[in-house]
């Protein structure tokens, strides 16, 4: 694949008819949830899923979405969904760049660029990252 940065988390998609708008191409809704998936697959690939993130009372969260849509995906498709964290404050917020390329015929997709912000999950605030989160996100960070 021709990614843009070296050494991606990906996962891997079978378009379906859910993905499938009225105008017969994957919806833009999917590929959010595609990117959502990824990240969370990544996170737990790291050690942080939903029960650390629960024990610790802290997740990260979408604060905003950049996302270039440059060709369609259709039903059958296989598409693979890479992400990256790029930077980190480790404070409040880190970012993750994603790419979506179709292997079929090595066409890039989409790009993305997703601000997450850490918050404490009883209340709903911003809180500061816990320490297992500045170093575990931190030593994920691709530059290249």
């Amino acid at each position: 694949m021709n990614w843009d940065k070296s050494l991606p988390f990906v996962e891997a998609i079978n378009v379906d008819n859910s993905d499938i708008d009225e105008l017969g191409h994957v919806n833009n809704a999917a590929y959010v949830r595609w990117l959502e998936r990824c990240a969370w697959r990544h996170s737990e690939s790291l050690g942080l899923g939903v029960a650390e993130y629960k024990t610790l009372d802290r997740a990260m969260v979408v604060l905003r979405h950049e996302i270039d849509y440059l060709a369609a995906a259709y039903l059958a498709d296989q598409v693979m969904v890479a992400t990256w964290i790029t930077e980190s404050d480790n404070k409040l917020r880190l970012t993750r760049h994603f790419q979506i390329i179709r292997p079929a015929d090595q066409m890039t997709l989409l790009r993305a660029r997703s601000t997450f912000v850490c918050i404490e999950l009883s209340s709903g605030k911003a809180r500061r990252m816990p320490t297992i989160f500045v170093d575990t996100y931190g030593q994920a960070i691709k530059i290249n």
